[in-house]
């Protein structure tokens, strides 16, 4: 009875650890992936202070144009501190949520002057005539795979009409 016991054991643990290994193979969620990145620490402090960080790691699955450290960095001085003051909470979530788009994305599904509408009811261009840009922005590095959408890395912070 041991003897099958343990050979029951053994067999279950076997099956079971390749099971096990592929679950913690997961693909990470847009805000762990940019995280892990490290070069979102002001989109990611920004996404904190307007409380959008969960949604983010919701299910999507979600486009994000991510604009970079330096794309933050080249903001007139003093906007992003701005920006982060609960005061401004209601523009910043204007502006993060013009950078995400509902669905994924992948830049095979771009096409030139293709219009696409953001979360905040903004709308992108694309345009592939020099490169991909979205808006006025050039995208550096794109269909960064995550569990929940994908990451398109961009040189500028998009800025919504009005």
């Amino acid at each position: 009875m041991i003897r099958k016991t343990l050979i029951a054991l053994t067999a279950t643990s076997a099956l079971a650890a390749p099971a096990f290994a592929d679950g913690h193979a997961m693909k990470k969620d847009i805000v762990d992936t940019a995280a892990e990145a490290g070069s979102f620490t002001t989109l990611l402090a920004a996404a904190e202070a307007a409380g959008l960080v969960e949604t983010l790691k919701g299910p999507g699955p979600f486009t994000i144009f991510a604009p970079t450290d330096e794309a933050f960095a080249a903001l007139p001085e003093g906007t992003v501190e701005s920006l982060l003051e609960e005061e401004n909470r209601d523009q910043l979530v204007n502006i993060l949520t013009y950078h995400v788009v509902p669905g994924a994305v992948m830049s095979t599904d771009l096409s030139d002057d293709m219009m696409a509408t953001a979360v905040n009811e903004g709308t992108l261009t694309i345009d592939l005539d020099n490169g991909v840009m979205v808006n006025d922005a050039t995208v550096v590095s794109a269909d960064i795979d995550a569990s929940n959408g994908v990451i398109h890395v961009i040189d500028s912070v998009l800025l919504p009409e009005g």
